[in-house]
């Protein structure tokens, strides 16, 4: 419900008594558990990056603990990209919560500033570590591979009803992944 919430209205839009109405609680009952609206927003974004490992794993057919295993090394970059754009097609509101709040961290005093510049550069990191002896400037791939995911996206978001976000992403992997 929060992570709706979020989603529609993005963080400046959130409401304490919405979301505390959604769960059943006082505005200062909700606050004795989560303590602020930042650390709200925080929880439920660390929550959904561990769902999404979860998944994504799952998908892969590892175990969550070998996801990002450098050695040995179980899935390329090309696999998890994949993977990654199969589930997030099967979230869109996820999707949308992510896209609303990155944008609006890039305000240096938004709340998730800091989570989302740690998420990008673990991001870029990790898919760095896969590309890593397949090509030449693995980091310069997983920009690119970050930011076209990410313009796909929010494509995908604006116009769900014409483009398909596995199918534009298939075409575009055969390109960017060629051999």
């Amino acid at each position: 419900m929060t992570t709706r919430l979020i989603a529609e209205r993005g963080f400046w839009g959130l409401s304490m008594q919405d979301v505390a109405d959604g769960c059943g609680l006082t505005v200062p009952g909700m606050l004795h558990h989560v303590g602020s609206k930042d650390s709200l927003l925080v929880a439920v974004l660390e929550y959904r990056d561990e769902e999404d490992a979860r998944s994504l794993a799952e998908k892969l057919g590892l175990p969550v603990h070998q996801l990002w295993a450098e050695e040995p090394r179980r899935v390329t970059l090309p696999e998890v990209c994949s993977a990654l754009v199969r589930r997030n097609a099967e979230q869109p509101e996820i999707v949308r919560l992510f896209a609303v709040l990155e944008a609006e961290s890039l305000a240096p005093g938004h709340p998730a500033h800091g989570y989302f510049k740690a998420r990008q550069r673990r991001t870029l990191d990790q898919f760095a570590a896969l590309a890593e002896g397949d090509v030449p400037g693995p980091r310069e791939l997983a920009i690119q591979v970050v930011a076209l995911m990410d313009g796909l996206q929010i494509q995908w978001l604006r116009e769900p009803e014409t483009i398909d976000l596995v199918t534009a992403w298939d075409a575009a992997a055969a390109r960017l992944f060629r051999p």
